[in-house]
């Protein structure tokens, strides 16, 4: 057997009920997916995309829609090394990446404050417009499940303000295309593993900030928070879920304040009529 099918095959057997029944649950729970879409999933040739493209391919194979891939890489300045690691891996995973180039690297290298978010909002852009022109509706990201529970924490401690990392978003800037996250019901934890077992070699950032950065100095507010969940799990196992469901089961009778569609309400608006 090949070896891109022996590890095809891990993600529905030894990894059937933690990334493959998750994966599923995720694109069913949140209407990902639609008879004929194109999805351009978007490669940045870390374990996490490489995964979700992995699965999508078997979703495409065995599902009951039809949709078709484009594997979309956007090459942001990477090294030589790292460029050839994406190409190589995606040709070990039999994945037909479409590789385009930026200058995203070079130009946020200049830029002081919070270059990793001017980065991601960046490279979404390129991505979008890339996808658009090749007939995709939609972009599929890598984001996890602890992705997820990172950014609820983040806007709570940093941010003051209780949010999440959607399963799917339609975009503001450009009309007809929307934003998917297979992966929103996979814990890292088990990408890790999948990876471990298959003893497969994935790039990491891979971004010259971080490269010419110490990592003593560079710790950014979302490693902060892996660590705290990493610790909080410790101590109760189901903590990550917890955090999850809060996001699902709000009380809008003991919440203060809160907004929609830019407008805000207060639990003092209505209190003298109850």
């Amino acid at each position: 057997m090949e070896r891109y099918k022996e590890i095809e095959r891990t993600i529905i057997t030894s990894y059937r009920k933690k990334i493959w029944h998750n994966f599923i649950r995720g694109i069913q729970d949140y209407n990902m997916i639609q008879e004929n879409d194109k999805i351009a999933v978007c490669m940045s040739g870390g374990k996490d995309s490489m995964l979700m493209a992995k699965c999508l391919q078997e979703l495409q194979k065995h599902g009951k829609m039809h949709f078709d891939l484009v594997f979309l890489c956007m090459n942001p300045g990477y090294n030589e090394e790292n460029k050839q690691k994406i190409i190589n891996n995606a040709k070990l995973l039999n994945i037909p990446i479409v590789m385009f180039e930026t200058d995203i690297f070079d130009r946020v290298d200049k830029i002081e404050d919070h270059p990793c978010y001017v980065c991601a909002r960046m490279r979404r852009g390129y991505l979008y417009e890339k996808a658009k022109e090749l007939g995709c509706n939609k972009i599929a990201l890598g984001h996890h499940f602890d992705d997820v529970i990172e950014t609820i924490l983040m806007g709570m401690f940093y941010g003051a303000q209780m949010q999440t990392m959607m399963p799917k978003v339609k975009s503001t800037s450009h009309p007809g295309m929307e934003l998917i996250r297979p992966l929103y019901l996979v814990k890292e934890a088990d990408i890790i593993n999948w990876r471990e077992k298959n003893g497969l070699d994935f790039i990491k950032c891979a971004c010259k900030v971080t490269e010419r950065v110490s990592n003593n100095s560079f710790d950014s507010k979302r490693d902060e928070m892996k660590k705290l969940i990493k610790n909080l799990r410790q101590v109760y196992s189901n903590i990550d879920m917890n955090i999850f469901r809060s996001t699902q089961n709000v009380n809008l009778d003991t919440i203060i304040s809160y907004r929609k569609n830019n407008i805000t309400y207060n639990f003092l608006d209505e209190y003298d009529k109850k």
